[in-house]
């Protein structure tokens, strides 16, 4: 039986096994989760293009290859969001290529990654995104692309999730570690760097380990009280942070190994 884990959900699973639970295991509904802005997706895939498409003969690309790759993912936005997303390239252009020796082509442009693990005779397949994989002396670096307006960095444990997990997926795919995972804020021209470590793959060894005993017996999924219920969608049902908390209501979907796995 394969059990699919991404950074979201082991995230999730960090901050309450409780929330974990009652969304991904009896899948109630979370409004939470908002589509990507047609803005921020023409901008990654325009960047997408203009590293990945580049011929390299060349050492570097004028500004004028940068207009023709935003030219091909623009035709759906509004004029004003053109305009935008034209001066934010350009930034990019500048802050990120222009005084470069040569643009280095890299080892991989906004694809899916994926590696595996067995744990508690279960196999647990990590799924993930990226926007760019550089290769670097020691390691790779996987960079992600962020084009809110704001320049806020995600909480620690969160990103030690996250490195972690990419951590494991690329030195199976690549047989190369993870050095660094960067946060490249579109707007700002600001690239933040995290150090990835092998401590970071075995806090993630050890977490989807402790997922895994849960996971088997359809237990454990106690809640853990802290900052994050005053926006958790779940509140309602957790007798943590109410006092009368509203019953689970019965779903299609039930805990997905309870029957699965011969117990």
């Amino acid at each position: 039986m394969t059990y699919q884990i991404s950074a979201t959900k082991l995230q999730t699973y960090n901050r309450c096994p409780y929330a974990y639970y009652l969304r991904y295991e009896r899948k109630l509904v979370s409004n939470d989760c908002f589509g990507s802005p047609a803005l921020g997706t023409a901008l990654h895939q325009a960047l997408a293009q203009c590293h990945r498409d580049w011929h390299y003969q060349n050492p570097l690309p004028d500004i004028h290859w940068v207009h023709h790759c935003w030219r091909q993912h623009s035709a759906g936005l509004t004029a004003s969001q053109v305009m935008e997303g034209m001066e934010i390239l350009e930034k990019y252009y500048w802050r990120f290529i222009a005084h470069e020796v040569a643009l280095t082509q890299p080892l991989a442009v906004e694809g899916k990654i994926q590696g595996r693990l067995h744990v508690e005779n279960l196999e647990f397949i990590i799924v993930g995104r990226y926007d760019r994989i550089d290769f670097l002396s020691g390691g790779l670096e996987l960079i992600d692309y962020k084009s809110s307006r704001e320049v806020k960095l995600p909480d620690t444990s969160e990103m030690d999730i996250q490195i972690g997990l990419y951590y494991l997926a690329l030195e199976q795919t690549y047989h190369r570690s993870l050095k660094y995972l960067s946060l490249l804020f579109l707007r700002t021209g600001e690239k933040v760097r995290f150090q990835a470590t092998p401590a970071h793959r075995k806090q993630v060894q050890q977490m989807i380990s402790h997922l895994a005993i849960r996971l088997r017996h359809d237990r454990g999924w106690e809640p853990t009280p802290g900052k994050q219920c005053d926006r958790c969608a779940f509140s309602r049902y957790c007798p943590a942070v109410t006092t009368s908390p509203t019953p689970v209501p019965e779903t299609n979907s039930k805990p997905q190994l309870q029957l699965a796995l011969n117990l």
